[in-house]
């Protein structure tokens, strides 16, 4: 259990889910360097043998992140340039490590994501929203950039977006963020977006749990490469996913009609 970060297991479909909640309300969920390195530890401890099927990453309070911590900021001004440099090293390690882990991480945003907190969500798999959430890429209103968050929101908006949100630091909508790719779908009120973030760990409940973790990994390898490149991965890549013990079970299991293992098998809580 962190100072900001608290970290809790459930299960859901006979399945362990964790779910990771930022825990400073008073300060609308605003990073420090404390809550950097904790969301870092959180999501790092998530490696592909982890038992855990989902992680759900959500927050206490009014608000979903509002961005830097204002005493963090005080303490930023005096910061060298090398300090500087080795302060945004922290905050792309934690992003990076959202981005990374293995396991799908679902955004719960039940109410406004500003600057760094767009790019929080930004690094999970998927994004779903209340309407009332509202979204501001805010940093060139300090004279600051978007930088560090900058690759996990162009994935998700593009350069189109990002070239009016980036530099008007405009508040928009659920509906606008659903619109541009930054959320995947919102919802009505705080119950109707927790059913469905329900049905979706159902969903990933029901899958292979290798074969998600690969999926994300197929992912960012054609992305990263050209036509020729990108084919020559992906052809490897279905080749060992149909010899493995896990795609030979759920080719057999569909075959044969019934149940995979990890539907049937259901996990203990670490």
């Amino acid at each position: 259990m962190g100072e900001f970060v608290r970290i809790s297991i459930e299960q859901a479909a006979g399945q362990p889910i964790a779910r990771i909640t930022l825990n400073r309300p008073e300060l609308h969920n605003a990073f420090n360097e404390v809550m950097i390195q904790e969301l870092q530890s959180a999501f790092s401890g998530f490696n592909k043998n982890s038992p855990v099927r989902a992680v759900i990453l959500q927050a206490e309070g009014k608000s979903f992140c509002a961005g830097a911590d204002l005493n963090w900021m005080k303490a930023m001004v005096d910061y060298s340039f090398e300090q500087n440099v080795e302060d945004a090293h922290a905050l792309a390690a934690m992003l990076k490590a959202i981005h990374n882990c293995p396991k799908p991480v679902i955004a719960r945003v039940h109410g406004a994501a500003f600057g760094g907190g767009v790019g929080l969500l930004a690094a999970c798999d998927m994004a779903f929203a209340v309407d009332s959430a509202v979204f501001c890429l805010s940093e060139v209103k300090l004279g600051l950039l978007p930088a560090v968050i900058s690759p996990f929101v162009l994935k998700k908006i593009g350069q189109g977006h990002a070239h009016r949100y980036f530099l008007t630091a405009e508040k928009f909508s659920a509906a606008e963020a659903q619109r541009i790719g930054l959320i995947s779908e919102t919802l009505a009120d705080v119950p109707t977006l927790d059913l469905k973030i329900d049905a979706i760990v159902q969903s990933l409940c029901a899958n292979g749990p290798e074969a998600i973790t690969q999926s994300k990994v197929l992912i960012e390898q054609v992305n990263r490469y050209d036509w020729d490149r990108a084919v020559d991965i992906t052809t490897k890549m279905i080749a060992e996913r149909r010899i493995s013990k896990e795609g030979q079970e759920g080719m057999k299991a569909f075959l044969e009609k019934r149940a995979p293992e990890w539907i049937a098998e259901s996990a203990p809580i670490p």
